[in-house]
């Protein structure tokens, strides 16, 4: 009998409300050069037919092992931490549902994990909102060439761009709304991951990020605290995440369940296609 590959990445895409988007991005998924691929599902209790469209989209497709999973608990933190349990593979990529990955996206941060040595806990994309060409996307590639060699320790990337080492993702504790129940949950956990191991900013590796969301999150992490975010070394990072950050947050409930807030949609605005 021929030997059976063993997957080496687990893609977890937590989602809700997802319907005008969710097809495009199974489209990327679907579409990685790297076989076999688990791919898991967690449906964070939509109501717009998001896991019927996921199922039908994931039916016979080659190559993917697709887990569906449901989690009630309302918030990304929630889905992401059921979708993590259920991760035993080398590598784990966490996706939005919002966002679009090349077909080579893994299988060339795959080859960097491969070839930048053992110790490397994480590594994260470049979040391009143009034509990969464009010059505001050759822009944002040189800024990550530069800006993680000057603020070291730090995360420059959303989590829809992250990838993991399994297992340091998970000594880290992955996401935890008991650690962390506010939003910038993806910086807090990066803090974490570098307890782990090295964590690297990957210029040329790229995804095609939604910047629907962009404008309202701003508004939620001050120019203060990200000037402090910048400005405080590695060793203090603990202090400024848990004794800083954290109870500004909790004063102004800004729980991170907020992000299933939909301003564009209360302003009626329409999903703007992912292309």
């Amino acid at each position: 009998m021929p030997r059976q590959e063993t997957a080496r990445w687990s893609v977890v895409v937590p989602y809700y409300n997802e319907r005008d988007y969710l097809p495009a991005m199974l489209a990327s998924l679907i579409a990685q050069t790297v076989r076999p691929l688990r791919l898991i599902l967690v449906d964070n209790a939509s109501t717009d037919g998001s896991a019927d469209i996921a199922r039908a989209m994931l039916a016979g497709a080659d190559g993917v092992d697709a887990v569906f999973l449901h989690e009630p608990t309302p918030g990304q933190a929630a889905a992401l931490e059921r979708g993590i349990a259920q991760t035993s593979t080398e590598f784990t990529a966490i996706c939005d549902a919002d966002t679009l990955y090349p077909p080579d996206y893994l299988e060339r941060v795959e080859a960097l994990y491969d070839s930048k040595g053992l110790d490397v806990a994480a590594i994260l994309a470049t979040p391009l909102y143009d034509a990969p060409d464009s010059f505001g996307s050759r822009l944002r590639r040189l800024k990550m060439h530069i800006v993680p060699h000057i603020l070291r320790g730090q995360c420059h990337t959303g989590g829809y761009a992250h990838t993991f080492r399994t297992a340091a993702l998970k000594r880290a504790g992955g996401y935890s709304r008991k650690v962390w129940p506010h939003l910038r949950k993806d910086h807090e956990l990066i803090h974490r991951i570098w307890k782990q191991g090295r964590v690297l900013h990957a210029p040329n590796l790229w995804c095609r990020a939604s910047d629907r969301r962009s404008s309202v999150l701003q508004k939620r992490w001050t120019l203060f605290e990200r000037i402090l975010y910048h400005a405080t070394p590695y060793a203090l990072k603990h202090w400024y995440f848990y004794r800083f950050l954290g109870p500004r947050m909790a004063a102004r409930a800004h729980d991170e369940v907020r992000l299933r807030e939909r301003p564009w949609e209360q302003a009626g605005e329409g999903a703007a296609p992912l292309r």
